[in-house]
């Protein structure tokens, strides 16, 4: 059953617990942008855009918010205080909704492709590793048999946390020697995977940022092997970012575009921060659908990101 079908009361109280400090955040500004107004102004609107933009939706994205609430407000002449969490949430929903930020699938959608390749990017202390993690328990949750690549070869913890990952969710991880190249590792993984009829395989690769030319050619390389394999592999490149950075992720965005072809986002993190304003922002500026959102510590607590329930939640 698709997302759009069922998004069950479980699923709606983590996200709703997941946003609460986001939301009691952007609620107190809010409240202090209206207080002592009773309509809609010049002043409310100047006010609103200092709140988006303090709530790290970003400058862009604000801009574009606010003059849409303002030709509304031109349009219907008098829009009361009361209805602006109203149309901040039509407008913010319309807005992703023009952007590309709505997914295909989820967990339990039948997969496109068999099997389902997903190389994971980011830098270091995002949350990249415990991502693929829960990704691989979301899967095997929904009856999908799961593999696991450790193609960070850098970092010995990387290896480590992503074979007790594996362990814990009771999924397959193929690993070599610390400093191996993380495209033999990649390209071992997929020969595994398709041996043994997987259905999702998941790439950690190294969230190394300090050198752009070279994380490109170590992308490429990675990609290059995994075609040997499986022709049209990866298909979702998924960039991890963290949300409790807020602009900062923004910048992280930027330079990973720029390095690989990213066609899919995952926000973690978002439960520990008032910074959850990013992922509006993010959807907005890189036309990359978020796909997932992390919400806590809990394998459960990765979900599919859907607009219209974020939005929802976030200004009820």
């Amino acid at each position: 059953m698709g997302i759009f079908n069922f998004f069950s009361k479980e699923k709606k109280e983590t996200l709703d617990q997941g946003l609460s400090k986001t939301k009691e955040s952007v609620f107190s500004k809010i409240n202090r942008a209206v207080a002592g107004k009773s309509k809609v102004d010049d002043e409310v609107l100047d006010n609103l855009e200092e709140v988006l933009i303090t709530s790290d939706v970003g400058v862009e994205t604000t801009l574009r918010i606010v003059e849409r609430i303002q030709n509304r407000v031109s349009k219907d002449k008098y829009i009361n205080t009361s209805e602006l969490n109203t149309i901040l949430k039509e407008e913010i929903a319309s807005l992703l909704s023009e952007n590309n930020s709505d997914i295909s699938m989820d967990f339990d959608s039948p997969l496109p492709h068999t099997p389902y390749v997903i190389m994971v990017v980011g830098v270091n202390g995002v949350g990249k590793t415990t991502t693929i993690g829960k990704l691989a328990y979301q899967f095997k949750k929904a009856g999908k048999k799961v593999y696991l690549g450790a193609a960070d070869t850098f970092r010995a913890a990387a290896v480590e946390q992503l074979v007790i990952w594996g362990e814990r969710v009771g999924v397959t991880v193929i690993k070599q020697k610390m400093g191996s190249d993380p495209a033999s590792v990649a390209y071992d993984t997929l020969s595994s995977a398709k041996a043994n009829n997987a259905d999702v395989v998941i790439i950690d690769t190294a969230g190394r940022l300090h050198n752009k030319v070279n994380l490109m050619n170590e992308l490429t390389k990675i990609k290059n092997v995994m075609q040997k394999i499986v022709p049209d592999s990866p298909h979702e490149v998924l960039l991890v970012l963290d949300g409790s950075t807020g602009q900062n992720a923004f910048e992280q965005a930027k330079q990973f575009t720029l390095a690989t072809s990213v066609n899919a986002l995952a926000v973690t993190k978002l439960d520990g921060t008032a910074k959850g304003g990013v992922v509006i922002g993010i959807s907005d500026q890189f036309k990359i659908p978020v796909k997932y959102i992390g919400l806590g510590e809990g394998m459960e607590h990765l979900q599919v990101f859907d607009r219209k329930e974020f939005v929802e939640s976030l200004f009820s």
